[in-house]
């Protein structure tokens, strides 16, 4: 009689204990650079006895404003973290220009008068070079900057 109680109450059991799952997303934004950090809290109910875990997972998205003129990038230097995601926001301000980062998979063509965002995660350590991939003069060759990749 006892296994007949038994064998139905361990499937609710079971039932209630795979159904106590809930996760929360807060993201909180800050700026210079903008760095985006996301949490994730994800917290889990047993029966009779409670269990919280908490995981917290960091999301750091790095944002620049950044200029291209006849011949430069402004600034010409960025400095990131590795694994840090990397978002330029890039205004052209005279003619068309391009921005090319080859290490990292980016080739974008900028139009005049306006912001383009190129956005790439930084997961390689070191020192890159980008530059200026559309033919815009003859200072065109020097159109240079690098990334720095801690």
């Amino acid at each position: 009689m006892a296994n007949n109680f038994l064998i139905p109450a361990l499937i609710v059991l079971a039932v209630v204990v795979s159904g106590c799952t809930s996760t929360t997303t807060t993201t909180t934004t800050t700026r210079a650079p903008q760095t985006t950090t996301t949490t994730i809290t994800t917290t889990t109910n047993v029966a009779t006895t409670t269990t919280a875990a908490t995981t917290t997972t960091q999301v750091s998205v790095k944002e620049f404003q950044m200029t291209a003129s006849q011949w430069k990038f402004e600034p010409n230097t960025v400095t990131v973290k590795q694994g840090d995601t990397v978002r330029l926001q890039i205004q052209d301000i005279d003619v068309t220009h391009g921005f090319s980062l080859p290490t990292f998979g980016v080739n974008k063509q900028l139009e005049v008068g306006k912001t383009t965002t190129v956005e790439f995660v930084a997961d390689k350590k070191g020192t890159f070079t980008f530059a200026c991939s559309v033919f815009c003069g003859t200072g065109h060759s020097s159109m240079t900057g690098k990334l720095v990749v801690e």
